[in-house]
């Protein structure tokens, strides 16, 4: 109990104010062109740039990517297998990063092109739905490799794959948004 106050207040509450001080001090971002303050229509849109449309299959390409990986994991976590292939998986997260940022982009140049400039939201739901197909992944999981039956495993298994599955969730929302929002300035500003 006492090292969870010492992380508390002796790591986690100075880090606070050190961020809240670096960030205050910090100039505003500035847009690279004016914008209207009077906000365009935006056109009908193609069946295929519906945004429910383009934020499942954006997830596809990423979790793709970490499939393979999912394979061996969830046994070494539920089934007590040794997981040996760490630099494999340093691998792995390096293709999905680069996977989540291409397809965030390649999705929100398409969209972009069609004049539809609300893409802040989509960039980091795009990239970040594969988290659904992780959450998915891990229910086909349970019925054909485990052997679970009672409730509070049950509860506990899927408590902590939903708890992983946003983990993953936020961490690949996050590198589509950074990719999206670093290829926009870049457009914008030539």
């Amino acid at each position: 109990m006492l090292t969870l106050v010492f992380f508390w207040f002796g790591i986690s509450v100075p880090l606070v104010f050190v961020g809240g001080y670096v960030g205050f001090r910090k100039p505003a971002l500035e847009d690279p062109v004016k914008t209207n303050k009077v906000p365009r229509q935006i056109p009908e849109q193609a069946w295929y740039m519906n945004p429910v449309f383009s934020i499942l299959i954006g997830g596809i390409l990423p979790f793709g990517a970490v499939f393979v990986e999912l394979y061996f994991i969830l046994p070494s976590i539920w089934l007590n297998q040794f997981y040996y292939m760490l630099s494999f998986l340093f691998l792995v997260l390096i293709i999905l990063i680069i996977t989540c940022a291409e397809i965030t982009i390649v999705l929100c140049y398409f969209q972009l092109c069609s004049e539809d400039y609300l893409w802040w939201w989509r960039s980091y739901l795009t990239s970040g739905s594969s988290a659904l197909y992780v959450f998915l992944y891990a229910t086909f999981y349970f019925f054909t490799k485990l052997e679970i039956t009672k409730l509070v495993s049950v509860l506990l298994y899927f408590g902590c794959m939903l708890i992983a599955s946003y983990a993953f969730f936020v961490v690949t929302g996050t590198i589509g948004f950074y990719a999206c929002f670093w290829f926009t300035r870049l457009i914008y500003s030539s």
